[in-house]
């Protein structure tokens, strides 16, 4: 049963568009008395505007979508574009628009088209009132229209559209997604673009870059990683994450100091109201729960723990796995227009092994965040944001109990937005980061011996402080039909050892409509990078600056249709070039042997037969490049029958002193799909399916095994959910998915002996859950 929702608030701008206006300057002489002013009188509502909330599972609490509406000479709605808001409530909104009706805009009486800005409040449906069944059932009866909303309001939204080439994902989508656990961060990987470099692994290749030139951020903060351990969930509690965004590259100028792409999250906006979620499974628990205090304070609480161990040990009996993460944020209005947010996260990840009867740590990391903000609205057009964040990541080295790899990071940011006009969006800002680097011999080792091996790791790896100081400015202009423009550069200073360097980095984005359903969307982006380690591990970090700065240049193109039953097609061609790259992924051994090195550090066709690398490999720089062809294919998975295809075809190179080829982990294609059905009465069923081409072979060993690469790779996700709704906004759901339900196997590369050559696999990698989830 759809529930209709009338508009509680109507929002004008204050500024109407008639063909031929203008903004004349003052003149300081004497001038004659100009005639009067023209009498502009906006349009108004026939009745109350009205909208349908999203009949979407799962989908809880209230939310707002402002509309860009041009109202034509008759009243009608001509165009209603969205201004800020997220799926799916911008989807319910856009359809209801071209219904709402009009008493039209005038100038001296006279009928003329306008554009408004109208915001859509939707609250969830409240429950359906008590009557006789037959008398709701009643043909033709219609309930009772309920009163309007407010009067008009004069407010300037200072919202921002997704940048272009940008991929969102939202909470409500990714819920349902298949293999994905909920997770909207677990969902990037099944975005165009990505490469896993093994399924279901938290680390991938964009368009090209590796892991180490991969931005993670939450909150404009940045954070060293996206997973938990062993194909778990995301380092923070699906329940305050509003949407993840996916740069692949040229994105916005506030993010700098990567070569890659970005993977930006948003948590959601503090409420003024009791609500939280909660759910249990077979291998983890977590919750949420956030609460108003008073009319100015809101504070939020949430976490998970896993209990893997003690499932664990009954499959591995001498295996340890575990982890745990929290998040909670305060905030508090100190005025209608001054509010300060205190935000705090973590998370840990272990796992261990018995070997002779004492446990030894293989890997053991953790990392923890605050920040402070302070955001003041100085006007309706101008909003200021002031940040300071502090920071601790630390990983075990080398499985050795009680030597740590340390960063005790600092960072600052401001940034300002002021919307010039209603086509002009002006954002510029400052940040800064200090890292301290070392490595420390923790009180679990004897004294003597700590000593030491803390003056040996001090020769290879001393204390080193990092800053980096960047200066940043685009603009968001709109030029009319459709037509937007984002150009922006950044400016960084940095520092390393005693080394300094400094880049200059600039953007272009644009979307450019061609048919009415047909745009134009194109990015490009030149950016800098320190050297970066082999994966985003925390506390550890190469960044000696002694060889230069990391370059790369992003560009794309594409077209985006609108489709018929509310689909949505998007194809991009994308060219990557990489200098100077610090890939260790790919250099570690390229420089002695034809073809790339494999996950163990030798080729993935087997060892090189001059195996004389060392510890500078890791500093090797390379040449790259990327090319590729993506496509895109959507139906929200939130309406009744959903889906996806997102399909890549790339090939990704690396060049190194004389030798070139593919890059180690480049696969030609790369395809991922999905399909979601809501079968009525609270059942929703869902399957994904993956599936990627091989890893490149050394020519020596394709000459012996008769193949160029290894195996592809074939798996199926699969989800089944049954849900209830409670009383007013209460929901419960049985959850039962499965990650490779096909239980694959996949080759992570060959190994070849006396003319013989066999592969190496891994798996079957399976994660399957049964669980129960909650909310209010």
């Amino acid at each position: 049963m759809r529930s209709t929702l009338f508009l509680s608030s109507f929002v004008l701008s204050a500024f109407l568009f008639p063909a031929g206006s203008a903004l004349a300057a003052e003149s300081p002489k004497p001038a004659p008395a100009p005639p009067p002013a023209p009498v502009l009188v906006p349009p108004r509502p026939l009745a109350a505007l009205e909208a349908a909330y999203p009949e979407v599972p799962g989908l809880t609490g209230e939310a707002d979508v402002v509309l860009d509406v041009t109202v034509a000479a008759d009243g009608s709605v001509k165009e209603a574009r969205i201004f800020s808001g997220d799926a799916p409530f911008t989807d319910a909104a856009t359809r209801a628009a071209p219904g709402w009706r009009f008493e039209p805009a005038t100038r001296d009486g006279k009928p003329i088209p306008a554009r408004i800005r109208v915001l859509v409040h939707f609250t969830p449906p409240e429950p359906a009132a008590e009557e006789p069944a037959a008398e709701a059932a009643a043909p033709g009866k219609t309930p009772a229209p309920k009163p309007a909303g407010p009067a008009p309001i004069e407010v300037i939204a200072l919202g921002e559209r997704r940048a272009a080439g940008t991929s969102s994902l939202g909470r409500a989508e990714v819920r349902v997604l298949p293999g994905a656990f909920g997770d909207p961060f677990r969902a990037i990987e099944s975005l165009p673009g990505v490469t896993p470099i093994f399924s279901g692994l938290p680390f991938f290749y964009i368009r090209g870059a590796p892991p180490g030139n991969v931005g993670y951020y939450l909150d404009n903060v940045r954070v060293p990683y996206l997973y938990h351990l062993a194909l778990g969930p995301s380092v923070v509690n699906p329940a305050i994450v509003d949407r993840v965004d996916l740069y692949p590259g040229g994105y916005p100028a506030q993010y700098g100091r990567f070569a890659g792409g970005i993977v930006a999250g948003e948590t959601t906006k503090p409420k003024g109201e009791l609500h939280g979620e909660a759910n249990i499974r077979v291998f983890d628990a977590g919750a949420m729960v956030e609460t108003p205090i008073g009319d100015r304070a809101t504070v939020m609480a949430g976490g998970r723990f896993s209990y893997t161990a003690a499932a664990l040990s009954l499959l591995a009996p001498d295996t340890t796995l575990n982890y745990w993460d929290y998040q909670a944020r305060a905030t508090f209005d100190v005025t209608p227009t001054d509010r300060l947010t205190l935000f705090a996260f973590g998370a840990h990840d272990y796992l261990g092994a018995i070997e002779g009867g004492e446990e030894q740590g293989l890997f053991d990391v953790q990392f923890h965040r605050i920040d402070l903000r302070y955001d003041k609205d100085i006007s309706p057009r101008t909003r200021l944001r002031q940040a300071i964040s502090f920071g601790y990541d630390r990983t075990a080295v080398g499985g050795q109990e009680g030597i740590y790899a340390r960063d005790f990071l600092f960072s600052a940011r401001s940034q300002i937005l002021h919307r010039r006009s209603e086509t002009l969006l002006l954002r510029a800002g400052v940040d800064a980061n200090y890292d301290h680097y070392d490595l420390v011999v923790g009180g679990n080792v004897d004294p003597e011996e700590g000593d030491q091996t803390q003056t040996f790791l001090d020769q290879f790896f001393p204390p080193r402080q990092d800053i980096a100081v960047g200066f940043y400015a685009d603009a968001v202009l709109d030029a009319g039909r459709g037509v937007e423009f984002t150009p922006g550069a950044r400016i960084d200073l940095w520092g390393s050892g005693g080394v300094t360097a400094l880049s200059a980095d600039v953007r272009l984005a644009m979307k450019v409509p061609i048919l009415p359903r047909m745009k134009l969307v194109s990015a490009m982006g030149l950016a800098h990078q320190p050297p970066g380690f082999v994966l985003p591990v925390p506390g550890i970090s190469i960044g000696r600056l002694a060889g230069g700065l990391q370059r790369s240049v992003q560009t794309s193109t594409g077209l985006d249709v609108k489709l018929p039953w509310g689909f949505e097609a998007t194809g991009t061609f994308f060219l990557n070039g990489f200098f100077n790259m610090s890939d260790a992924l790919d250099t570690a051994s390229r420089g002695i042997q034809q073809g790339p090195v494999g996950p163990g550090g030798g080729p993935p066709g087997g060892p090189p037969e001059n195996d004389d690398g060392g510890p500078n490999q890791l500093a090797e720089r390379a040449l790259g490049t990327a090319v590729g062809l993506e496509l895109y294919i959507r139906r929200k998975l939130t309406e009744r029958l959903g889906g996806y295809i997102a399909y890549t075809l790339s090939r990704s190179s690396r060049s190194l002193n004389f030798s070139s080829g593919p890059a180690q982990f480049d696969r030609t294609h790369v395809l991922n799909g999905a399909v979601s059905w809501d079968a009525g009465k609270g059942w929703r069923l869902g399957s994904r399916l993956v599936f990627y081409t091989g890893l490149p072979v050394t020519p020596a060993n394709a000459a012996i095994w008769g193949k160029s690469r290894t195996d592809p790779f074939f798996r199926i996700d699969a989800r089944i959910e049954k849900r209830w709704n409670l009383k007013k906004r209460g929901w419960v759901s049985l959850v039962i998915e499965m990650l490779n339900a096909t239980l694959s196997t996949e080759q992570t590369g060959i190994e070849c002996k006396r003319n013989e050559c066999e592969p190496q696999e891994i798996g079957p990698v399976t994660v399957p859950s049964i669980g129960v989830e909650g909310g209010l």
